[in-house]
C-alpha cells in the first residue's frame, strides 16, 4: 500500500507539499485551520504517502511525497470528490500509482457509485493521467476557480462504479 490515513501531525507536512511552486501552480492554498477542520470531518478523508523518490525531500516535508483528500463521504447519494491529489516530485509515476489506490478505496472501501474531481483546464499532465485511467470528462466550468490572483476554468471529469468494475474485472 503506498498510501495510509493521515493523522493529524501529518497536517503540516501536507501544506508544505501544497505550497511548493510546482504544486501551488494547480492547486488552492488551504489555510492549516481549513485542513484541521476537514481532516476532523465526518464528511473526508485524508490520505498520504510516504514512498521513496530518486531526488531530495521538498523543506518541510516530514518525507511526505504526497497526499489526497477525498470528500463527500457523507452524501447518501454515493458521490465522491476526489478534492486534491498533490504528488512531489511529478513525473516518477507516483501519483498514478496512488491514483490507482485512491480509485480502489473510493469503490471498494466506501461503495462510492461516482468519484468525480476537478482539474485546471492548463493542467495536461493531470487531465492525461486521469483519462488514462478511465475518467470521463463530463465539461468545462469556465473560470470557476480564482488561484493567484485570476480565475480559471476546471475541467469536471468523473467515474461511475460500472465503469471502475469493467476496468478491474
Amino acid at each position: 500500500m503506498l498510501l495510509r490515513p493521515a493523522l493529524p501531525e501529518d497536517i503540516p507536512a501536507l501544506i508544505a507539499l501544497e505550497r511548493l511552486p510546482e504544486s501551488a501552480r494547480f492547486v488552492g492554498q488551504w489555510s492549516e485551520e481549513r485542513h484541521r477542520a476537514t481532516f476532523l470531518s465526518s464528511d473526508a478523508r485524508y490520505f498520504v504517502s510516504d514512498a521513496e523518490s530518486k531526488i531530495a525531500d521538498p523543506p518541510d516535508s516530514g518525507r511526505l511525497r504526497a497526499f489526497a483528500i477525498l470528500r463527500g463521504l457523507a452524501e447518501t447519494s454515493g458521490s465522491i470528490e476526489l478534492k486534491r491529489l498533490v504528488v512531489h516530485p511529478p513525473g516518477e509515476g507516483l501519483g498514478r500509482r496512488i491514483l490507482i489506490e485512491l480509485l480502489a478505496i473510493a469503490f471498494e472501501q466506501f461503495h462510492a457509485h461516482r468519484l468525480f474531481l476537478d482539474v485546471f483546464d492548463d493542467n495536461p499532465r493531470a487531465f492525461h493521467l486521469y483519462r488514462s485511467l478511465g475518467f470521463v470528462e463530463e465539461g468545462l466550468m469556465r473560470e470557476a476557480a480564482f488561484l493567484s490572483g485570476s480565475y480559471r476554468s476546471l475541467r469536471l471529469l468523473s467515474m461511475l462504479d460500472r465503469e471502475y468494475a469493467a476496468r478491474h474485472s
